[in-house]
């Protein structure tokens, strides 16, 4: 048996197994405050069965606020707010600690008015707003912030507190070389550089005695002249010296616009848990202390090796337990067949709130809903007869979201294979966990009990609106290639797919894609065919580069491109004239010719698959429902929440309407 299940004791609070939520902004929040739907939310993982759960950023000062959505605790007012997080879980077995931060320089506040501050005048990023420089006076204001919060989360009722010195927040800003250039005491030596750290680990210790506290770094700015493990290695050294920390949890990276800020929330790009090696490092370094791990630890059984080897003695798993809050459980009673996967997409969660919206998750469309879909399930309803046609993850969702409820059901696909567009995407290098979204509804589909029909299309809509009460169209939508001129193949994105994938290229081809959309689509073919040695020209008509990926993604994504000879083109467009594609930047008029151009892929807008809820008659238009793409060609996201919402309420609109946010 893993030692992941067994109990662990941190600054005296007992734990009842070695698996926690880390910190992870959900953007529930209103003017500053955690509301029912965080209580929801957190509750729902505690009742999974993870040991502890670590709150997302508690604002110190109303200068790290940001926006409204996210956490505060600059005055007594948020103590009852607070007790109600603390309860919910502590009602469901887990232990809660707050984790107490300033963002810093990255706390620009548009939405609240507010200038950013930092230990000097060094923006976050290029174009990034230059933050106020904290003066000895204000950077007393942020000690005394610091230890006023921590008196408000023990009235609150946490088990313990994680001060956050990482992920290139206000803390680490005073702690790097990379972003303090002060010349007071504040800067300069190492010393100077860590001494705002010492003051507010100091104030926090005074002021709440007794209480489990310890930090969150990281190992790694992966910066230029920024920390890296060694620097870090003797700051938490002379920490431990000074302070007795009950625990310290092992991050990395910085929140900086560049790569580093990519490796915080390692999508599907990455290997299974690149960082592993930091926890060792720490752990060897710091035996006696509790270590915490994070970073893509898919699994419980991958996360438990760390566990058993001795290299950490809890294991953090946060889009896991989004995707599904009952992976513990499911672990502990040998049910991890049954897991919802996390596919390491970031779509739904830090792409949304890159957005300032709500997160939610491509694999599990109850986040940040969890009280209503309780609601939901308790209402009785009319058992009706329901067919589903496609098979894609739109379909599948609605298929057994509708068996959920107690309906009938019949799915319908076309082809040989259930997964639609994602089993497409899948095939790709880079885009493979798709595969595991694909092959988890299906398994789903296939145990359930719905009939299933592939390779069946159907072209008349009247008559299967007459064998069934309900149906859901769900036949995704098509690419579809455009005509640039006369000379040079155009094929659509799909299709290029199909026949360049595994195609290698030993003369390095010209391929010129064209992205209208800034998707994952172009992106991952230009990846693709580049790493297969074709060279690769990417065009955008867009002033933006991949606008719809999250920068958290990007800022990796890029890199590789260049690394891969991928050429890049801005608000620009094609024509082909024989054998070449002319690209003509729309700013300047330049033009650039890619001469025996192979052929051009056409990533440009896709055309929904409608046509059999076009042609339903009109009395029967309350029965017939679409959703996902052939509503409207979207991601799928969009498709896994309409389907999973048409399953239980069989009517969008109300089911939109019923869960729509707090």
């Amino acid at each position: 048996m893993s030692k992941v299940l067994t109990p662990i004791e941190i600054g005296g609070v007992r734990i009842k197994n070695r698996v926690f939520l880390p910190g992870h902004t959900t953007n529930f929040g209103i003017n500053n405050l955690p509301t029912d739907r965080n209580a929801a939310y957190l509750s729902a993982r505690a009742a999974g069965g993870t040991g502890l759960i670590i709150t997302e950023a508690i604002r110190v000062h109303p200068t790290s606020a940001g926006r409204s959505s996210t956490l505060g605790s600059s005055d007594d007012s948020c103590i009852p707010s607070f007790r109600k997080l603390t309860e919910a879980v502590h009602h469901n077995g887990a232990a809660i600690f707050a984790q107490i931060m300033h963002a810093g320089r990255q706390a620009n506040g548009d939405a609240t008015h507010t200038a950013a501050w930092s230990a000097s005048a060094i923006s976050w990023t290029k174009g990034g707003q230059t933050p106020h420089v904290m003066s000895q006076a204000d950077i007393a204001t942020m000690v005394k912030a610091f230890g006023n919060s921590a008196v408000r989360m023990k009235s609150a009722g946490f088990d313990g507190l994680e001060v956050h010195l990482g992920h290139g927040h206000l803390i680490q800003q005073f702690l790097s070389p990379a972003s303090n250039s002060r010349q007071d005491n504040y800067g300069g030596s190492l010393e100077n550089r860590m001494r705002f750290a010492v003051e507010v680990l100091s104030e926090i210790f005074s002021r709440v005695p007794g209480m489990a506290v310890g930090v969150r770094f990281s190992a790694d700015e992966f910066m230029p002249g920024g920390l890296d493990p060694q620097h870090m290695l003797e700051i938490v050294e002379k920490l431990n010296g000074l302070f007795d920390l009950n625990f310290i949890n092992v991050s990395h990276s910085a929140y900086h616009g560049s790569f580093t800020i990519a490796t915080q929330i390692a999508d599907m790009s990455f290997p299974h848990a690149p960082y592993r090696s930091h926890a060792k490092l720490f752990k060897d370094a710091f035996p006696r202390i509790p270590l915490l791990a994070v970073c893509r630890l898919d699994t419980i059984s991958q996360a438990s090796e760390l566990i058993d080897s001795g290299e950490a003695d809890m294991v953090g798993l946060a889009r896991p337990q989004i995707a599904d809050p009952e992976i513990v459980n499911k672990f502990a009673s040998d049910r991890n067949s049954e897991v919802r996967s996390c596919i390491a997409c970031n779509q739904e969660c830090i792409g949304r709130v890159e957005k300032n919206l709500p997160i939610s998750c491509v694999v599990n469309p109850e986040v940040g809903a969890e009280k209503k879909w309780i609601e939901i399930r308790k209402a009785k309803q009319v058992k009706k007869s329901v067919l589903v046609v496609g098979g894609g993850p739109a379909g599948m969702s609605a298929a057994l979201s509708s068996h959920v409820a107690g309906h009938s059901v019949t799915l319908i696909e076309a082809s040989a294979q259930l997964g639609g567009q994602a089993l497409l995407a899948s095939t790709l290098a880079k885009r493979d966990r798709f595969g595991l979204l694909v092959s988890e509804l299906s398994e789903k589909v296939f145990q359930s009990g719905i009939t299933l029909k592939l390779n069946t299309k159907i072209s008349d809509s009247s008559e299967i609106l007459n064998e069934f009460d309900e149906v859901i169209v769900a036949t995704g939508a098509n690419f579809e290639a455009r005509n640039f001129g006369s000379g040079v193949r155009v094929i659509a994105a799909d299709v290029a797919i199909k026949e360049l994938a595994n195609k290698k290229s030993e003369t390095k081809e010209e391929i010129v894609i064209v992205d209208d959309q800034g998707t994952w689509i172009a992106a991952s073919i230009a990846e693709q065919l580049a790493s297969n040695g074709y060279r690769i020209h990417v065009v955008s008509p867009t002033a933006s580069l991949f606008s719809q990926i999250t920068t958290y993604s990007k800022l990796a994504l890029i890199p590789r491109l260049k690394s891969l000879g991928v050429l890049m083109y801005l608000a620009s467009d094609i024509a082909v004239e024989g054998e070449n594609c002319v690209i003509t930047n729309a700013l300047n008029g330049e033009k650039t010719e890619v001469s025996q151009t192979s052929m051009v892929i056409d990533c440009g807008p896709r055309l929904a698959n409608d046509a059999l809820y076009q042609q339903a008659p009109l009395a029967q238009s309350g029965r017939i429902h679409v959703i996902g793409d052939a509503l409207s060609p979207r991601t799928v996201a969009e498709a896994t929440f309409e389907g999973h919402a048409i399953g239980a309420f069989l009517d969008l609109d109300l089911a939109v309407s019923t869960l729509g946010g707090d």
